[in-house]
């Protein structure tokens, strides 16, 4: 039995967890919090926070482990190659670590590399960033290397920029910095991939939605393999080029592009699986690949060929639930809409007593849905079904909907 140490154990941490129990491996899991959700499933596990790279350093010279990995978390990819380093196991390197977490290392590199690239500033000051806007109409500012859509902002003004700063700032934590570029109109795409030692495989394209009240939070991603609209073969070819010319070893990848004026911009990518289980529920619905099993084989030397068909009648939704704002009295009908045919999950605890606000960023969603068919007719069929049969009651309403 192989001993796994998994940095990060959030909710969307368990699934790798559970895949590394499942092939017969222990596992050591690290979180800031005790009650940290993937740790039911470890068999040990320690609290500490996960971009402490000394900490995870001295827990690995005591335990041992013979692999380190993370999967749906941004911020811990640093610290998982830091301490590979060091121990000497296999791992993507510090650079490549940085390479593909600190989004100013990704613009300067897609720009060096001729890849379509946005205007863009490295900003340690609001000043900064106010004089580069008054070269575009309309920016976007980003933490240098955060998650889950926190610190995000779209402006237009000198007042915004002053107003939204600090907040995007405090969520860089490589360095007291964040970046400002030129906002990309157009639909947004996700990109999933597994990078074995020979060979890169794109196992999951998405198109977004994103929220009216806040564009920067995804709404939904709609699962295909071919779109009549959309060149998939284009963007994976690009992504596919962007990766290998990165020189990621192996892993997972996660990235997010825009479409503009017939042009893919690339506008993040990570080295590790897509959140909300993307990475472990929708990769092997759309690619018929285990990529969380092949990621740990591959941290073992242990490689095979891998056959992808891109079905054309293959769909599947990763949804958030658009919910009015409002405390919950009851919640009905959710156990029925688990069972219906085609929901691979819902992810939506809501009881009497909950509270229903706002979402300001991707952790704040009221919950997620998974739904998988072989139309896209019957995808969105199933997902209306699903809908209709929950019904949440609020406080000062006379009936339940969603």
């Amino acid at each position: 039995m192989a001993k796994i140490m998994v940095v990060a154990g959030g909710e969307w941490q368990c699934p790798i967890v559970k895949t590394a129990k499942r092939m017969g491996h222990y596992v050591l899991c690290s979180n800031l919090y005790e009650d940290s959700p993937a740790f039911r499933y470890s068999d040990e596990s320690v609290v500490v926070d996960v971009l402490d790279k000394e900490r995870h350093l001295k827990i690995a010279e005591q335990y041992q482990p013979d692999v380190i990995l993370t999967d749906q978390s941004d911020i811990a990819v640093p610290t998982v190659a830091y301490v590979a380093e060091k121990m000497g196991l296999k791992g993507i390197g510090t650079d490549k670590a940085r390479l593909f977490t600190n989004k100013y290392a990704m613009r300067d590199f897609c720009r060096a590399h001729g890849f379509p690239t946005p205007r863009y500033r490295l900003c340690h000051t609001s000043r900064e960033a106010e004089d580069f806007l008054k070269q575009i109409k309309k920016a976007i500012l980003k933490p240098l290397d955060s998650q889950s859509s926190r610190g995000i902002h779209i402006v237009e003004t000198q007042e915004q920029i002053r107003q939204y700063f600090a907040d995007t700032l405090q969520y860089s934590n490589s360095e007291k910095a964040i970046l400002i570029e030129q906002y990309i109109e157009g639909r947004e795409f996700t990109v999933d991939g597994l990078k074995t030692a020979d060979s890169y495989y794109v196992t999951a394209v998405s198109k977004k939605e994103h929220f009216i009240h806040n564009p920067s939070i995804a709404k939904e991603l709609l699962f295909s393999n071919y779109d009549s609209e959309y060149d998939y073969d284009a963007l994976r070819r690009l992504n596919t080029e962007i990766v290998l010319e990165m020189g990621l070893p192996f892993g997972q990848t996660h990235a997010e592009y825009k479409y503009m004026d017939g042009v893919f911009y690339l506008i993040e990518i990570a080295a590790r699986g897509g959140g909300t289980k993307i990475s472990s529920d929708l990769v092997p619905i759309m690619s018929g690949i285990n990529s969380n099993e092949a990621y740990i084989n591959t941290l073992f030397g242990k490689e095979e060929r891998l056959q992808i068909h891109y079905d054309k009648n293959r769909y599947a939704v990763l949804g958030f639930f658009d919910l009015r704002p409002g405390k919950v009295i009851s919640v009905r009908g959710l156990e029925e809409a688990r069972h219906m045919e085609g929901i691979r999950e819902i992810g939506l605890d809501l009881h009497a007593g909950s509270s229903i606000l706002q979402a300001s960023d991707d952790r704040s969603r009221a919950g997620y849905y998974i739904i998988c068919a072989d139309s896209y007719e019957e995808l969105r069929s199933r997902e209306t079904v699903m809908k209709n049969a929950i019904k949440i009651q609020y406080e000062g309403d006379s009936h339940g909907n969603t």
